[in-house]
């Protein structure tokens, strides 16, 4: 009777413990971060470390033309404040390869090193303006992912590591088709602002590895959440 009844009260108390969500019963550790371009000329990195954040992505490149001027001046102060930090690559996929953006990229601040401190590069996918071609930048679905494995595959061979690749779950069933081809390499920041979580996860990938939660950080930029703890973050900025 006494092992009928502790059977009993595990039962019991398993079946209470499923009942309770699954947020309530762990809350996975995540890291704050921010994401910044010239549009923020003036950004408080300091206060931004201080506050708990510990990386931030920076824009560095647009096409094979554009160059942002305060790359520089953001990088220096992200590396001075002690925060983890990488370059980002605005897609123009209507305008030249996805080989030559890369090498540009690479060539203008996107590149990585395994120092513990620089991301690998993000390439950010999203919606192009009426004299871009439009919202898919004038390609089909699979003209748009030829064109990201040409510039996710340049990238890898010139450092070694995928780059990051930035969407929302709209823009990547518009224009790639939901493409799942990139799911197992290059690592998904979803730009969804809301506070009710990232939403659906598109493309095959897992999870997000960044969601991109607001557009409006308090110390400057976009508001970033690393799915992981800051070891988790290291790891990635070593490979």
């Amino acid at each position: 009777m006494k092992l009928v009844s502790t059977i009993a009260v595990l039962v019991i108390c398993q079946a209470a413990a499923l009942a309770v969500p699954v947020d309530k019963l762990e809350k996975r550790a995540t890291t704050q971060g921010f994401d910044i371009s010239h549009y923020q000329p003036t950004v408080n990195y300091q206060g931004a470390y201080n506050s708990g954040a510990r990386f931030v992505i920076i824009k560095a490149t647009e096409g094979t033309t554009y160059i942002d001027p305060k790359f520089s001046q953001h990088y220096n102060g992200a590396t001075a404040a002690g925060l983890i930090r990488g370059g980002y690559h605005f897609a123009r996929p209507g305008s030249s390869s996805g080989a030559a953006q890369a090498a540009y990229f690479l060539a203008h601040g996107g590149g990585w090193s395994g120092d513990g401190r620089t991301l690998p590069g993000m390439l950010d996918m999203e919606y192009g303006s009426a004299t871009q071609g439009g919202t898919c930048h004038g390609l089909s679905k699979a003209s748009m992912v030829n064109w990201i494995t040409d510039f996710v595959n340049t990238y890898h061979t010139k450092t070694t590591r995928w780059p990051m690749i930035y969407t929302t779950n709209d823009w990547w069933n518009t224009c790639t088709g939901n493409t799942n081809v990139f799911s197992t390499k290059s690592p998904l920041v979803l730009a969804r602002y809301s506070t009710a979580g990232p939403g659906t996860i598109p493309g095959g990938w897992p999870f997000q590895t960044i969601w991109q939660n607001s557009d409006s950080y308090g110390y400057g930029g976009d508001s970033d959440v690393f799915n992981g703890a800051l070891t988790n973050l290291k790891n990635l900025a070593t490979g």
